[in-house]
């Protein structure tokens, strides 16, 4: 079980369009985020496919389009986030499926299943608007993709 990059730059990239949106109420292009949160524009494409598909974000075509949240910031968990962009946090190595040893349940599983449980039970109680009020919201440029 590994948080990968697809998870992380999609939570920054919904964070950047949170902190910039609001401030000038105007859709923010994947080039613009690419280029503040130093994230690929390819990769981001790949990611707003999934997050608009799963209706986490509203895009906008044209001059002056791009992408808006489509749920107001509390309404928007990490969990959700995660999940749109069909990133896997199970920590059991079976999946849930019964291949497991002798196509049993082994002696870890219920172990693994409760971390995963508990590691989404926590993440569906932070929202957009938690992570922004925890940073310093006066220097948007300081949400950023920390690799570590």
């Amino acid at each position: 079980m590994k948080l990968t990059t697809k998870g992380k730059f999609a939570v920054t990239a919904l964070l950047d369009i949170a902190i910039y949106s609001e401030s000038n109420s105007r859709p923010i292009t994947l080039y613009n985020i690419s280029e503040r949160q130093n994230i690929s524009l390819s990769y981001l494409e790949q990611l707003f496919v999934k997050l608009r598909k799963n209706q986490v974000v509203k895009s906008y075509k044209g001059p002056g389009g791009g992408y808006m949240l489509n749920r107001n910031l509390d309404e928007i968990n990490i969990s959700q986030i995660i999940r749109a962009v069909d990133e896997d946090m199970d920590a059991r190595t079976c999946r849930g499926d019964k291949n497991c040893k002798d196509n049993r349940k082994c002696l870890t599983h219920d172990l693994w299943a409760g971390l995963t449980s508990e590691l989404y039970s926590y993440l569906d109680k932070i929202t957009l608007k938690d992570l922004i009020q925890k940073a310093d919201a006066n220097e948007p440029a300081k949400i950023m993709f920390c690799p570590n």
